[in-house]
């Protein structure tokens, strides 16, 4: 039951006027939490598309120890090296996400080539109107006002237990890694989520 329904549920003895008074304001403030969350994220710097170097996307999945039960979305997956390599090397199942269609479509023709295509696929959307709560494991190479915007969807959508890795940049002072590693000058962040971290979302 949305909101709505429930609010007009509650007034219905209290009259139609009522009613459709409260019915506009609850109407309002979803349409000001909307663009205020519209706003947010539109003002985020764009992330330009950089490749992750194959012994850092190596070390990205030994670090999150991933294996044939797992589920790796790639965020920003550009042309899909990060999940067709769990794939390939280690039997995962992978989903990359990316906003740019030329990346999904290099991505998908990188798939093809990789010969995993039961096991991986690749989606063209925006990263915070996707849902990725089946995840065991979240790899990100963005930007750090990225990451800091997204920090509270990965807490809220992802289960206990699942790892994430970094590329570069981490999650701000409000969760700090867990770990880090260099690879070739190139830091990779690796946290995993809490209770705590559900307990804030």
């Amino acid at each position: 039951m949305n909101a709505l329904h429930f609010a007009h549920r509650r007034v219905a003895g209290a009259g139609t006027r009522f009613a459709g008074l409260l019915a506009a304001a609850l109407l309002a403030f979803a349409g000001t939490a909307t663009l205020a969350q519209s706003t947010a994220t539109e003002s985020l710097p764009t992330v330009p598309y950089v490749p992750t170097p194959q012994e850092v996307v190596d070390k990205m999945i030994e670090m999150a120890k991933v294996g044939k039960n797992d589920v790796v979305y790639d965020l920003g997956c550009g042309d899909g090296r990060i999940v067709i390599t769990a794939a390939k090397k280690h039997g995962a199942r992978g989903v990359g996400i990316d906003i740019n269609p030329e990346r999904i479509k290099e991505a998908n023709e990188n798939l093809k080539a990789a010969g995993v295509q039961g096991r991986v696929r690749f989606v063209e959307a925006d990263l915070f109107k996707s849902d990725f709560s089946e995840a065991t494991v979240v790899t990100l190479y963005l930007l750090p006002q990225v990451n800091a915007a997204l920090r509270p969807q990965l807490w809220k959508q992802l289960k206990v237990g699942t790892r994430v890795v970094s590329h570069a940049f981490d999650m701000g002072p409000e969760w700090p890694p867990e770990r880090t590693e260099t690879v070739e000058g190139r830091t990779v962040y690796y946290w995993t989520i809490q209770p705590k971290h559900k307990k804030a979302a």
